[in-house]
């Protein structure tokens, strides 16, 4: 019984990173009977359901195909479960060469094909091209086959020839003459702006909190807001991604990667050139926050990675969510353990939480009465755990506006402004120590930032009257050696280890 083998490459996505998937497609003709279609190597319902899709497509792009044949395609490993359609074109193309009547050659050993398939044969984007690209890179392939909404995102990995055909039909023909004369897809400069959010200039009044989102922004701090409603605490928070500085490209291609596995990339795009800004709702699930899943998927933690994850009315989030978030913002990763394996996400995002001080929203508030009790002012606080408090560097009062100073006509700092000195701060920072200063180790903390002996007696003071605990004095001390980058000076001093404790509004006794 006569049988044709074909074999080429496709890729999988694990967590965020790609890996080599090896499609393996074996025809024979039947002695007698019908054929049959076995599909193996772990595949999921979309894996399965690709071979209607295929079938359906090769008769549209007049590829001539034989249901009765004995089909097998193997996926391997095998041991690797493989999901979404990311399979079809992989498994389309080796059917297709498996027939000689169709006249199409070997398929190239140095090619990656990546796309779902409609049923008219026309190639559609799928999710994780940029870690499909990579693993290719890294496997020492030359080529990748993509659809046309993918080509940008796979051209942005250097090296790597992205054949972008508009149908399976566009790509048989490639293949007969030849993928290396097949026209390829350029990368496409950047047209956008870095950033087109909202000006800080349009905040009026609170420029002790400007004064703290410079810093947040420059050390890469956490930071939480306390004040009544309508004293611009979210105001603030919207405009702190565009105070970051620019993102390298290992930033931006961390950050591309992760939207592109979460389906939020837009067709065409090929770096995301801003850091990202995520708000999630109160109500977002453990899933939707952290990550996980049925399927895997990064959550809003790693969608804000190199960027800003905002948590607005931060009580009312579950604490058994928020908790979770401890792990995260401590590591900078996320690992999910699964039977199958474990999974790593990135998190290393700044959180930007904001609260009201009380129930009502009005506690000190000049001109309106708080109607809370005292234990409802502890409860209400209570619902946020001390040790996720001691992973906020800079708690922060945002107190009400008074009506002369929101009509004042005179704009403060814009962004663009504060983002020149944030970005010479930071590049102080890297050039010292390779990292933020919010992302010091305890061995590189001891080693850059030595304040002066006055200052250090202040911070022993602070942490014996307010009880704080070792995580938290290493903060103080990396909020400090922030400050002292911002303002250009070599060493914390006394006002600067000053100005870091003072942003420690929750750790206060009561009274």
């Amino acid at each position: 019984m006569p049988m044709e083998l074909a074999r080429l490459h496709a890729a999988g996505i694990e967590g965020v990173e790609g890996y080599l998937v090896t499609v393996e497609v074996s025809r024979a003709e039947p002695v007698g009977g019908t054929g049959r279609t076995t599909l193996v190597g772990l595949p999921d319902a979309a894996v399965r359901e690709s071979i209607d899709r295929v079938t359906t497509a090769l008769f549209a792009s007049h590829l001539r195909h034989r249901p009765t044949d004995h089909l097998t395609i193997n996926l391997a490993p095998a041991d690797r479960r493989k999901e979404g359609p990311s399979f079809d074109l992989a498994i389309a193309v080796g059917l297709a060469t498996t027939l000689t009547d169709n006249a199409i050659p070997g398929v190239p050993a140095d090619a990656l094909f990546s796309a779902e398939l409609g049923l008219d044969g026309a190639l559609r984007p799928v999710r994780g091209v940029l870690s499909a690209a990579l693993a290719a890179r890294a496997a020492g392939l030359t080529r990748i086959v993509v659809a046309p909404a993918n080509a940008q995102e796979a051209a942005v990995v250097d090296g790597l020839a992205v054949h972008a055909p508009e149908n399976l039909a566009e790509l048989a023909r490639w293949l007969r003459v030849g993928l290396r004369a097949a026209p390829t897809t350029p990368l496409l400069p950047a047209t956008a702006p870095l950033s087109d959010g909202p000006d800080l200039a349009e905040v009026r009044g609170q420029e002790h909190a400007k004064r703290a989102l410079a810093v947040a922004a420059a050390g890469g701090h956490n930071l939480l807001m306390i004040g009544p409603p309508g004293s611009g605490k979210t105001m603030l928070a919207r405009r702190l991604a565009g105070l970051l500085p620019e993102p390298t490209l290992d930033e931006a291609l961390e950050v591309t990667r992760v939207h592109s596995i979460a389906g939020l990339l837009q067709g065409g795009i090929g770096l995301l050139r801003s850091r990202p800004f995520r708000s999630p709702h109160h109500n977002v699930s453990s899933v939707g926050l952290i990550g996980g899943g049925s399927i895997p998927r990064p959550g809003e933690v790693s969608l804000a990675h190199h960027g800003v994850l905002f948590l607005d009315e931060l009580p009312e989030f579950p604490r058994t969510v928020l908790e979770m978030l401890r792990q995260p913002l401590e590591d900078g990763h996320l690992t999910i353990s699964r039977g199958g394996g474990r999974l790593r996400f990135p998190s290393r995002c700044m959180l930007v939480a904001a609260m009201n001080p009380c129930p009502c929203g009005y506690l000190g508030h000049p001109s309106r009465r708080c109607t809370d009790s005292r234990d409802a002012v502890h409860r209400y606080r209570s619902r946020i755990s001390g040790p996720l408090l001691d992973r906020i560097d800079l708690h922060l009062e945002v107190p009400a506006q008074r009506p002369d100073v929101l009509a004042q006509t005179a704009p403060g700092e814009t962004t663009a402004q504060v983002r020149s000195r944030v970005g010479a701060a930071r590049g102080r920072m890297l050039a010292r120590q390779g990292c933020a200063n919010a992302a010091l180790s305890a061995g590189s903390l001891r080693r850059h930032v030595k304040p002066s002996a006055e200052a250090l007696t202040l911070l022993t003071q602070a942490v014996d009257e307010l009880g704080l605990s070792a995580r938290a004095f290493d903060r103080i001390l990396k909020v400090s050696r922030t400050i002292a980058d911002l303002d250009g000076r070599d060493q914390p001093g006394l006002d600067d280890v000053s100005e870091a404790i003072g942003y420690r509004v929750l750790d206060r006794p009561a009274g």
